[in-house]
């Protein structure tokens, strides 16, 4: 009965991006979660990987995580699905990001919250002393792009369980503290290799703005082509902008994104070309998802993982070509 009061909740507030929303009806199928007969097991919704991966080191399995935005979508654009709905509303618990980043799911997340469903924005729990903003003042949502940062929002993930499911206050302490002291282990990687690019080099330019926090981590300045959501469109100033950026400080090399087209990528290369100064993608990064499913890149430490080390290499520092722990795909 839940489920269905909720679906005809969010389609009163005509969600136009769940089709066929009235067709779910008091006959559907009821959820999978603690209050489903038979099964005692917590089912925890997730939007974007970095999200579900962590929530998933944090409750091990004592719950089942159900991440909704696949490898390589942007969810700057996503739209929740009907089955995405039906997700979330057969959830226990709901965990994103936050801070506009999955905007056109807030209103289905919002009304799965309205059904009685514990949701929580992990970035935005988080101190506002941690929090960068855009010039105009928006918080930028990209915070796990620095693991010393991401590392509060474990604690934040460890709260809420406890909070929803106390019997399993032990499990979600220990594995929380596990999973803390390696992205320790990582944010102290990044910080070894990163710091081996020549200063001069450390000029970090991507698709659309979402290495601030990494840049703030570990000294580099930042520059993306389109602002922090990958909605807004790269204008030719911003390009010839950039471009003279380049040629000025010699910089030879750029990154595309796994999420984002390469076509404002090209048309600085194209432009630097131009002005008589040769820049070569410099490999692809991760940036608002993560791998593919089952890869050591299609998890929160194998995405930064990769993202260091190519960035690395890349501007002339000295690190190892399978990273970290010698498992990045060759």
């Amino acid at each position: 009965m839940r489920l269905w009061l909720a679906i005809v909740a969010i389609c009163s507030l005509g969600l136009a991006l769940v089709p066929g929303c009235g067709e779910s009806g008091p006959g559907a199928e009821t959820g999978s979660g603690s209050g489903a007969e038979g099964d005692s097991k917590v089912v925890v919704a997730c939007t974007i990987g970095m999200v579900a991966d962590t929530v998933r080191h944090v409750v091990g399995d004592r719950a089942e995580v159900v991440g909704l935005i696949k490898p390589g979508v942007d969810p700057h654009l996503y739209a929740a699905t009907r089955a995405d709905v039906k997700s979330l509303l057969e959830s226990d618990v709901i965990f994103y990001n936050g801070h506009f980043l999955e905007g056109k799911m807030v209103e289905a997340i919002e009304g799965a919250s309205e059904s009685g469903i514990p949701v929580h924005a992990i970035a935005e729990s988080l101190s506002e002393s941690v929090i960068l903003e855009e010039a105009a003042g928006v918080p930028d949502p990209h915070v796990w792009m620095d693991p010393s940062a991401w590392s509060a929002t474990i604690e934040v993930v460890r709260d809420a369980m406890i909070a929803f499911d106390p019997e399993g206050e032990g499990v979600y302490t220990a594995n929380a503290e596990a999973y803390a002291e390696a992205l320790a282990a990582l944010d102290a990687y990044a910080e070894r290799v990163l710091a081996s690019v020549p200063e001069s080099a450390r000029v970090l330019v991507t698709a659309h703005d979402a290495f601030n926090y990494f840049g703030h981590r570990y000294g580099y300045e930042v520059m993306g082509i389109q602002g922090l959501s990958t909605e807004s469109e790269a204008g030719v100033r911003d390009i010839e902008r950039i471009s003279g950026i380049l040629v000025e400080r010699g910089v030879g090399a750029v990154f595309v994104e796994s999420t984002v087209p390469e076509r404002s990528v090209n048309a600085l290369i194209n432009s630097a070309k131009a002005a008589g100064h040769d820049v070569v993608i410099g490999g692809e990064l991760f940036s608002d998802a993560m791998g593919d499913d089952g890869t050591y890149e299609g998890t929160y430490v194998g995405m930064i993982d990769h993202n260091v080390t190519t960035i690395a290499r890349a501007l002339g520092g000295d690190a190892p070509e399978a990273g970290m722990s010698g498992k990045l795909t060759p």
